[in-house]
């Protein structure tokens, strides 16, 4: 699958966009919905997987925050804005999506800080990551 992204990855590149708009700009809903629309390629995306992300990841930031924040080793206004924004998209699909597998969203997300995070932007994001998903997947991962 070299150079084809899914749509489900590409919905999840939309969603950190948005969330990055919506931190850094303070942008609301609608006016990150027509930034996204505009932009090529989000035709090609999963429209209601990036909806719904968008949506329940906005909506649960600050306990989204609270269940990373243990396993983040500074201050969260010190990791870097998109990092950030993966950390809250990986941290809402494992709380509020148990159907997609621990590992596959934990390597969505360590796609996205590769592409779009600091050098070694993606390392940390596993870190955390595999740490928050060893408390709120547990089961799923004794099954492996």
């Amino acid at each position: 699958m070299s150079g084809i992204k899914s749509p489900r990855r590409r919905a999840r590149e939309f969603v950190v966009q948005g969330l990055y708009q919506w931190q850094v700009a303070d942008q609301d809903a609608a006016a990150i919905q027509v930034q996204a629309e505009g932009v090529a390629g989000f035709d090609k995306a999963d429209n209601a997987l990036y909806t719904s992300l968008l949506t329940e990841t906005r909506q649960n930031a600050e306990l989204l925050k609270l269940d990373l924040a243990p396993y983040i080793d500074r201050a969260w206004e010190e990791v870097s804005p998109i990092e950030r924004c993966i950390l809250l998209l990986g941290a809402c699909e494992l709380k509020l999506r148990p159907e997609t597998p621990y590992r596959v969203i934990i390597n969505e997300a360590i796609e996205l800080a590769k592409t779009y995070g600091g050098t070694d932007g993606h390392k940390f994001v596993n870190g955390v990551l595999d740490k928050l998903a060893a408390v709120l997947r547990s089961a799923e991962i004794q099954k492996r």
